[in-house]
């Protein structure tokens, strides 16, 4: 049966379509209009999408291209893509759009997304996020890249989610992937999913994008990510306080500026008297965030727990030292390559900052390893394991 998209008109065969800092796609005028004969063994569900540059995003961006060429999908897409099928859908179903977004997508998830699977005959949906509709008789695989709601619960739409809603979709799901080892034993320990109903797929970075710059380094710290309480910051700044006058530098803390945590941090700011070596750099365009890991002394990651950290390998493409939390999935993305400390003890934090602000050797050592770590993930073996997965089921 035929499935009826509604699209603009003004759309046409060498139209651009961008969300925000993300890759722009060529779309064609194949789907523009009335009734669509849309018709594929796999249903590729990216509702999701929106304009921040986010982990999530960024993974379905990557992969699905990918899966284009080799598994001839449809996508259902706020926005299009090149060579495949796509049925445009509302794009006010995202983060954006904030708790509103997220009900009207999981309304829309649980009502209209199971009939466009029946109707265009679909035999398997791939959600590149852990949402898809429950019941209906319908074969789904869907990516699971954190349970951070459990480990970190709140009264949130998200810890409620997880509760209520995944542990279901958990069982219901025909296999699911996940981006670490850590993700995959957090999911046999708080759901008891079997261990031979997952698949590791690594995330990996944009290395045309992120690489060394040949740029000097400047006297400044970084982090990049979010400031929600368990990525660390309060550890992170009393660390910074420790060795702040002795090594004269700065602190750069890049990432969106969340007006919910935003007090708590510039309080633990003032309170240590960093009020004018701090600086929050909220979120920068893409371009330019692998000039400001280029010229800093290293990347800290402090946070207490990761799905995987993509942050970090974005820094170690960039050839740039990474010092992070000795937990959670950061060993298995830095490997030997980086400097570890105990995320709970802001001495150890500041030890590891200490020692590679003032070895030069050090730097250099740990500059080449980062790199040469980073080339072990890529967006072709990620696709590849999924891929094979995806046909394995189809």
């Amino acid at each position: 049966m035929p499935f009826l998209v509604t699209v603009s008109a003004r759309v046409g065969r060498n139209c651009l379509v961008q969300i925000g800092d993300m890759p722009t796609y060529p779309t064609t005028a194949a789907s523009i209009g009335g009734l669509v004969p849309a018709s594929s063994d796999l249903l590729i569900n990216l509702a999701y999408l929106n304009q921040e540059a986010t982990g999530l995003s960024h993974y379905g961006l990557q992969l699905v291209p990918h899966l284009i060429r080799i598994l001839h999908p449809v996508l259902l897409s706020p926005c299009r893509w090149p060579g495949a099928t796509t049925l445009q859908i509302p794009n006010n179903m995202t983060a954006i759009q904030g708790l509103q977004g997220h009900l009207r997508r999981l309304i829309w998830t649980q009502t209209q997304l199971g009939q466009i699977y029946h109707q265009i005959g679909s035999r398997l949906l791939f959600s590149p996020v852990p949402e898809a509709p429950l019941g209906q008789s319908i074969r789904k695989v869907i990516t699971v890249h954190d349970l951070i709601p459990l480990r970190f619960p709140s009264r949130s739409f998200s810890t409620l989610y997880f509760r209520s809603h995944l542990p279901r979709l958990l069982k219901e799901s025909t296999h699911i992937f996940c981006n670490s080892q850590a993700t995959a034993q957090d999911l046999q320990s708080f759901y008891q999913v079997p261990e031979q109903r997952l698949t590791i797929t690594p995330l990996a970075c944009d290395r045309q994008q992120f690489r060394p710059l040949r740029l000097d380094r400047r006297n400044y710290f970084v982090y990049v990510g979010r400031l929600n309480p368990y990525k660390n910051l309060q550890r992170l700044i009393k660390a910074f306080a420790l060795i702040q006058r002795q090594l004269d530098c700065e602190l750069w803390l890049v990432g969106p500026v969340d007006r919910r945590f935003l007090p708590a941090v510039q309080a633990q700011i003032e309170a240590q008297g960093l009020t004018e070596v701090v600086r929050f750099k909220n979120y920068v365009p893409r371009k330019e965030l692998p000039i400001i890991l280029n010229q800093a002394i290293a990347l800290v990651h402090p946070s207490l727990w990761e799905g995987f950290g993509l942050t970090v390998l974005e820094a170690m493409s960039c050839g740039t030292p990474v010092l992070v939390a000795d937990r959670s999935s950061l060993p298995e993305v830095v490997g030997d390559a980086g400097l570890y400390f105990d995320p709970l003890q802001p001495e150890a934090i500041a030890e590891s900052m200490q020692a590679i602000a003032q070895d030069s050797g050090l730097q250099q050592r740990l500059s080449a390893a980062a790199l040469a770590r980073s080339q072990q993930f890529s967006w072709e073996r990620t696709s590849r394991i999924t891929i094979q997965q995806l046909q394995a089921l189809l």
